[in-house]
């Protein structure tokens, strides 16, 4: 069924962004809140990240305040040092880094920081909390190039139509 699911992942979500529009507002906002830590778990059994890694190849987390001190601490480097060297200030006033992919995703797709990656990595792609409601432009943006969150979103799709 995942496979099935899976298959032109990437066009099908491209077609459907409407839909998950629509369906995202429509939905029993409390119901499905106790539903994503269940359908988050079931993506991530069918998913491996490290298979993909598009989020770390194509875009910036945010760095906050305890991230920078987090990871600075964590590569030896004054916090000052370490955002002259990797990060950049956004359009939105964020730090986010400078180029992509990020520059502490490996080749084999791990992440060099992993135990101390900023708050918006470990929290991606939101699919298990009240982010992925709050924030639909986030949510389909994410969908087109994380796997996992188009599993999300076909899962609620799926759900829905069973019920009409």
């Amino acid at each position: 069924m995942a496979e099935d699911i899976m298959h032109n992942w990437e066009q099908k979500t491209q077609a459907q962004q409407k839909n998950y529009r629509r369906l995202l507002e429509r939905q029993d906002k409390n119901k499905l809140l106790k539903q994503l830590p269940d359908l988050h778990e079931e993506a991530f059994e069918k998913i491996d990240c490290l298979t993909c890694a598009n989020c770390c190849k194509n875009y910036s987390p945010r760095f906050k305040t305890p991230d920078i001190k987090r990871i600075s601490k964590h590569l030896k480097m004054k916090e000052g040092v370490f955002i002259e060297q990797f990060l950049r200030l956004d359009e939105e006033g964020d730090y986010v880094v400078k180029s992509t992919p990020c520059p502490f995703l490996q080749s084999d797709n791990h992440c060099s920081i992993y135990e101390v990656r900023p708050s918006d990595c470990a929290r991606f792609p939101y699919t298990d909390e009240d982010v992925l409601l709050k924030r639909t432009a986030l949510t389909l943006k994410n969908s087109t190039f994380c796997p996992a969150t188009y599993y999300v979103l076909e899962k609620i799709r799926e759900q829905t139509e069973q019920k009409k």
